[in-house]
């Protein structure tokens, strides 16, 4: 290492700039209109795994599926999302953030068009595949990108803009979906109106690609292809020209201390495989803790707090009102009181509500509405920390080398983690009960508060760079 640190040539370049101490503000206008733009590949996410619900009758009924095949035109598009997610990193360090997000647009608007227009379930299926692919990039990449554009005091609200966009896809569906089933009869439900619930994800899909264009690259991955001309305009259009030369100057040396990293062998270096092992780890929690047995069963439990036959609607549009709200203020939150906090806090409430459901199933009073208040606390807690917070962890606490590789892990971590649970859920509500499935859920919460406590660094407010180096003196 050089005598004359990163902080020594910061402070130099900030003499010569700006001599009398004035500091640039952030472009807060810029950055936060170009990572919308980013974030709307959550709307395509949450779209493309919501919208299924609305169609799978009717897809049933046109197909003739069994149960096993019902399952398979849910869960498939998972499976697409694995393969995604586990090679996003790898592509978009070779070709550059933006252009696998436009790459990821594309896929997802040809499988979307594939769902649509299907003759036989097997086409469908390998529709629903496709697109999934496309969803698992931009799941990978959509945080990952807003992070590295995104000022470090306002980085933690900015890639949890990912999360509001996957709820809000989420929640505009359910009414998508009410909204072309209510145009025709029931003939026209059953050969149409599916094909139409599929189809008008094309419009999402297309406004995500047409919108990226006029978004710069990340100037991280510039510098880090030895571009830094490139990077710093965008830089100083985000920062100003004080901290973009700065910023510029300090990754420019950190990629100069790991010419030779960015291999998967890198990851399990000293203090790289801790962050790795963080990564992974929240990714599996934010599964195995029950956001999908919670909602997978939430319309039964409706049913039986007496909310008769629109129990189904009322489930969907309280449950995605809950989740919205939430993530809302999470937005608010994540800069404020930080990422450790949230998580600890939110996972704690999500235990404590899982305990009372699973004691509710325990007792046979699962019909007032103390559960229906517990489900909906259960999913508050969930969008106000690990729901959101996830994205924002994973997107920036790896060093810059490998960054799109291990964020790659952690999100297809998650993917996996959705399969299992989705899949293993009903049986083990058969063979185990409501009541030690959901305890089971909730030891998993309590694992998660545990985890985070001991092992998290709090990251608020600090630069990537900055992250990156508490793991390098490990």
């Amino acid at each position: 290492m050089s005598s004359v640190t990163v902080e020594d040539r910061k402070q130099q370049v900030n003499m010569e700039t700006h001599p009398q101490g004035n500091e640039d503000k952030p472009n807060m206008v810029f950055v936060t209109l170009v990572s919308i733009v980013a974030a709307l590949g959550g709307l395509l996410f949450g779209f493309d795994t919501a919208v299924v619900s609305g169609a799978l009758g009717f897809l049933t009924q046109n197909f003739h599926l069994s149960d096993l095949q019902q399952g398979f035109a849910v869960s498939s598009i998972i499976l697409g999302a694995i393969v995604g997610a586990a090679t996003s990193g790898m592509f978009s360090d070779r070709f550059g953030r933006k252009k696998m997000l436009i790459a990821a647009g594309l896929i997802f608007i040809v499988g979307t068009i594939g769902t649509a227009l299907p003759t036989t379930f097997s086409m469908y299926i390998v529709s629903r595949i496709i697109g999934g692919v496309g969803i698992g990039f931009t799941s990978a990449l959509c945080p990952l990108y807003n992070a590295e554009i995104a000022p470090a005091k306002y980085r933690g609200r900015l890639v949890a803009l990912n999360q509001l966009a996957i709820v809000t896809g989420i929640f505009l569906v359910y009414f998508v979906n009410l909204w072309i089933v209510s145009s025709g009869n029931d003939y026209w439900d059953v050969t149409m109106a599916w094909r139409w619930m599929f189809g008008v994800g094309v419009i999402p899909g297309l406004l995500f690609v047409i919108l990226l264009f006029f978004v710069p690259e990340s100037p991280r991955w510039l510098i880090k292809q030895g571009r830094p001309a490139e990077a710093l305009p965008i830089l100083i259009r985000v920062n100003g020209e004080t901290l973009a030369r700065e910023e510029v100057l300090t990754i420019k040396e950190t990629f100069k201390e790991e010419e030779k990293g960015g291999s998967f062998r890198d990851l399990f270096k000293p203090g790289l495989r801790w962050a790795l092992l963080i990564g992974v780890l929240l990714a599996a929690f934010q599964q195995i803790t029950g956001i999908n047995a919670i909602m997978y069963y939430a319309p039964e439990i409706f049913k039986q707090a007496g909310m008769g036959a629109n129990a189904s609607l009322v489930q969907t549009i309280a449950v995605g009102f809950v989740n919205l709200v939430f993530t809302i203020l999470s937005l608010w939150l994540v800069d404020k009181v930080g990422r450790k906090a949230l998580l600890i806090t939110g996972s704690a409430a999500m235990m404590v509500c899982l305990t009372v459901i699973g004691f509710a199933f325990y007792t046979g009073h699962t019909s007032g509405p103390l559960l229906l208040v517990f489900v909906l606390l259960y999913v508050a807690s969930f969008a106000v920390s690990l729901g959101a917070v996830l994205w924002v962890v994973l997107s920036e606490i790896f060093p810059s080398s490998i960054r799109g590789k291990a964020v790659a892990i952690g999100t297809m971590t998650h993917w996996i983690g959705d399969y299992v649970v989705s899949q293993s859920f009903p049986p083990m509500l058969r063979s185990l009960g409501g009541a030690p499935t959901f305890w089971l859920f909730a030891f998993m919460a309590l694992l998660c508060v545990l985890f985070v406590w001991r092992a998290l660094p709090e990251t608020k407010g600090k630069s990537l760079e900055d992250i990156e180096n508490m793991w390098t003196v490990k």
